[in-house]
């Protein structure tokens, strides 16, 4: 595979990552109104409530240092914090004052220091970095980082360690850590499974930087999935990329909400909005993917509970 990563590496990776963050349900969901099937990849049943926290274990297993600064949307920073906590490292993270409540509640909680800045996720990124220069401590920038690609990809491993068969991943396109990461095992050992991406259209940078390969930067973003709303995609990254998606696509708003309240009705599963793109993209194209087998990752769970309350309601009847 002509990517950053490396299975031998990805594999070794399990016995670093905290078993809570591992080997997590994976099952259909015969509930959830499609005609093609659709199997769950559940990865918010652990003490941060998303997948980071398998690529922030082996960040703080390798740390030269006792602390480290990332920039989060919220879902990193718990993770970085929960697995610097178990560590004893001191860890900061940087975000938009606009983040959601509940995430940046939870940072304060495991005990990170938490700094907020008036703007978007790409400005909690700059500030990030400006306190690693200035301090000397470790950067982790998602996505860029390999650990948190390759920690994103063991959930590609658990994927085909099932023995089920599966024709399809949607997976939830942000920085790409998670993209690339299980994108690279799918297409290392069972290339034959499609792998498409699958972002906001109020959010589209990455997507547009796959189909134009080059990066393609925007001015700025509009979507409730606030985890994928990045501006500037990391050209290593777009690299990766290129190399094991199959496809990338943009879904609407509307979607988006809609997969969140599939999720809850059909399901009984709490999901952040980016958890749901995958979803989103079933019903927007349901002839695409009829008469096959998808899997989708939900991604997270840390939602703002009444945004979530608000998303659940029924859409008001067209007269």
């Amino acid at each position: 595979m002509e990517t950053r990563l490396d299975t031998a590496r990805i594999r070794a990776a399990r016995a670093v990552i905290d078993p809570v963050f591992l080997d997590t349900p994976f099952y259909e969901c015969e509930a959830l109104p499609f005609d093609s099937r659709v199997s769950i990849k559940l990865e918010t049943a652990n003490p941060v409530r998303s997948f980071k926290g398998r690529g922030t274990e082996l960040v703080v297993d390798g740390l030269e240092g006792n602390a480290a600064v990332c920039a989060s949307a919220g879902n990193l920073g718990q993770a970085l914090a929960w697995s610097g906590r178990k560590r004893g490292l001191d860890i900061t993270v940087v975000a938009s004052r606009f983040a959601t409540p509940a995430k940046l509640d939870r940072i304060r909680a495991l005990g990170a220091t938490l700094e907020l800045v008036d703007g978007d996720h790409e400005l909690a990124r700059d500030r990030a970095a400006e306190i690693a220069r200035t301090t000397g401590i470790r950067l982790v920038e998602d996505s860029l980082d390999l650990e948190t690609c390759e920690g994103a990809a063991t959930i590609g491993l658990e994927l085909l360690a099932s023995g089920v068969a599966f024709d399809t991943v949607l997976i939830a396109l942000g920085g790409g850590a998670m993209a690339t990461g299980i994108g690279h095992v799918l297409k290392d050992l069972a290339p034959s499974v499609e792998v498409i991406c699958v972002q906001p259209a109020g959010a589209p940078a990455m997507t547009l930087s796959w189909h134009e390969r080059r990066v393609v930067t925007t001015e700025s973003t509009n979507t409730i999935a606030d985890g994928v709303a990045g501006r500037r995609p990391i050209p290593e990254v777009l690299t990766d990329l290129l190399h094991v998606a199959d496809d990338a696509v943009l879904v609407e708003e509307s979607s988006i909400i809609s997969g969140v309240r599939l999720l809850a009705t059909h399901a009984s599963l709490v999901a952040e909005p980016s958890a749901a793109l995958g979803l989103a993209a079933l019903l927007e194209n349901p002839t695409r993917f009829a008469n096959r087998h998808v899997v989708t990752i939900l991604c997270g769970s840390n939602t703002n509970p009444p945004d979530h309350h608000r998303w659940l309601q029924p859409e008001p009847m067209v007269v």
